[in-house]
C-alpha cells in the first residue's frame, strides 16, 4: 500500500516525535467518522469526544499533511473577508453571531495548547503592516471594527512604533494584535492528535476516503476497511479531491510557497524582529513572516491558482523577503515548500449538512488557522443538537465558480492579476 511521506518542509523536519499510527484494515463502527485529520478534522473530534462520542478519524497521508502542517504559523482573527463585508451581506442577527465567533479560534488554540500540554513554540502577539497611507486607513477602521465586537487587544503604530517591532523601511505603520500570535502548525496538529487518543478517539493514517455510501447509517469507505457511523464530518479542504463533487464545484484549491532560512542566530533575528511578533503586510496579495524557535525566518507568499507546484518556489519567495530585509541576501535557504487551501468565490467559509447525517466545512480561503479551529466546535454543537452558530455559517450565500471547474483558475488568476497590480500601484 502506498505510504504518502510529510513534504520536505521545515515543519517536518522539526516535527516532534510520535508514534506510528496504523491504516484502517476491515470493519470498524463508531458514532461520528471524521475525514481529515488536519485543524478541521481533529478540533472537530476533540470537541465531540470532550461530549461523549466515540470517534474515528480517516487520514489519506499523516496527521497535518495538508495545510494544518504547512502553513506560515500565524494566528490571525476574524475570516478572509472580514465582519464589515459579512454585515452588508446578511442580515443583523447572523453578522452579530459570526462576529461574535471572529475571535473565538484564537483562544480555542491557547486553550488547547494549556489543556493538553502541547508543544508546538506558541508565541503571541501578530503585525498587519501597511505599505501606504490607504492600507494605514484600513487598519484604522479594523480596529474600530473589531473592538465594536468586543476585541480590544489593539494597538495602532505609527511609522515610529512600526520600526520598534520589524526591521523594515517600507512600512508607514500597522496594526498590533497581542491576542494574534505564532506556533509550529505541524506540531500543533500533532499534539491535537495526541490529545484526541488520549480521550479514546481513533485516528487511522494512509487510509484516503474513495467513497462515501449515503444513507440512513453512512459508510466511508476505504482500500482496505470501512467505517459504519450515525454521522459523518468532510474535512479534507484543499486536498480533498472528488469524494463529494456537490463540494468540489464551489471551490478552488490554490498554493501558497514558504521558504526557510538558515539559522540566523540571536543578534541577527533580535534586530529584525525584536519582540517575536509575526507580521503580514496589507496587499491583496500579502507576504508573511516570523520567526522560529530556533531563529530561522519562515517567510511566505505568492499564490497558484489550480495548485500547481512551482518549480522553483526559492526563486518566487526570496525577492519578497529580500525586498524586506535586504540585509539578508548572503543568507542561505534552507527549506522552500508548497501547500494547498481551499478558495472559495465569496472569500468566506462554506459550512452545511449533506442529507441528514453528512456534515463539512471548507474553504478557509487562506485564513484557516483560527477559523478551523473554531470550525471543530461549531460542528460539534450541530451534532449535539445545537445548531444556532452552525446555522449562521450555513445561511452564508455561496456559488460556483463562473465557467465551472474548466475555467475556474484562468478566472481566479485574472482576478489575482488585476489585485496583484493595485498592490503595486497602492490604490
Amino acid at each position: 500500500m502506498a505510504n504518502t511521506p510529510y513534504p520536505q518542509s521545515y515543519y517536518a523536519a522539526s516535527a516532534n516525535a510520535v508514534p506510528p499510527r496504523p491504516a484502517l484494515q476491515g470493519e470498524v463502527e463508531t458514532d461520528v467518522c471524521v475525514i481529515g485529520a488536519g485543524y478541521t478534522g481533529l478540533s472537530s473530534a476533540l470537541f465531540l469526544l470532550e461530549n461523549g462520542f466515540r470517534v474515528t478519524v480517516l487520514e489519506a497521508a499523516k496527521v497535518g499533511f495538508g495545510a494544518s502542517g504547512r502553513n506560515g504559523g500565524q494566528i490571525v482573527n476574524s475570516y478572509s473577508r472580514d465582519i464589515d463585508v459579512i454585515e452588508r451581506s446578511v442580515g443583523p442577527q447572523q453578522a452579530q453571531l459570526l462576529g461574535q465567533m471572529a475571535f473565538e479560534g484564537g483562544r480555542i488554540i491557547r486553550e488547547r495548547v494549556a489543556k493538553y500540554q502541547i508543544q508546538c513554540d506558541l508565541k503571541d502577539g501578530g503585525v498587519f503592516a501597511a505599505l501606504n497611507s490607504k492600507h494605514m486607513g484600513h487598519l484604522e477602521s479594523q480596529k474600530r471594527l473589531w473592538e465594536r465586537y468586543g476585541h480590544t487587544q489593539l494597538e495602532l503604530l505609527d511609522e515610529r512604533r512600526i520600526r520598534e517591532v520589524v526591521a523594515c523601511e517600507n512600512y508607514v505603520g500597522g496594526l498590533l494584535d497581542m491576542s494574534g500570535g505564532h506556533i509550529h502548525p505541524l506540531n500543533l496538529a500533532l499534539g491535537e492528535a495526541a490529545a484526541v487518543e488520549s480521550l479514546g478517539g481513533t485516528i487511522y493514517e494512509q487510509s484516503a476516503a474513495v467513497r462515501i455510501e449515503r444513507g440512513a447509517t453512512p459508510v466511508v469507505h476505504t482500500a482496505q476497511g470501512k467505517v459504519k457511523a450515525k454521522f459523518i464530518i468532510v474535512a479534507g479542504n484543499a486536498y480533498l479531491g472528488n469524494l463529494v463533487p456537490e463540494l468540489a464545484a464551489k471551490s478552488m484549491p490554490c498554493g501558497t510557497q514558504v521558504i526557510t532560512t538558515a539559522p540566523l542566530g540571536d543578534e541577527l533575528a533580535k534586530t529584525l524582529l525584536p519582540q517575536d511578533f509575526c507580521v503580514e503586510d496589507c496587499n491583496y496579495l500579502l507576504d508573511y513572516y516570523r520567526l522560529t524557535s530556533d531563529k530561522r525566518l519562515i517567510f511566505g507568499g505568492g499564490v497558484v491558482y489550480g495548485a500547481r507546484d512551482p518549480a522553483n518556489i526559492e526563486a518566487i519567495i526570496r525577492p519578497k523577503m529580500l525586498k524586506a530585509f535586504p540585509q539578508l541576501k548572503d543568507v542561505k535557504i534552507d527549506y522552500a515548500w508548497t501547500g494547498n487551501f481551499l478558495l472559495t468565490l465569496s472569500r468566506l467559509p462554506q459550512v452545511g449538512r449533506i442529507g441528514d447525517n453528512i456534515y463539512y466545512s471548507q474553504g478557509c480561503s487562506g485564513h484557516g488557522v483560527t477559523y478551523t479551529h473554531l470550525a471543530g466546535k461549531v460542528l460539534a454543537e450541530a451534532l449535539r443538537g445545537q445548531a444556532e452558530r452552525f446555522d449562521a455559517f450555513a445561511d452564508l450565500p455561496h456559488y460556483p465558480f463562473p465557467g465551472g471547474q474548466l475555467l475556474r483558475t484562468p478566472f481566479a488568476a485574472m482576478g489575482a492579476w488585476y489585485y496583484g497590480l493595485r498592490d503595486k500601484l497602492g490604490f
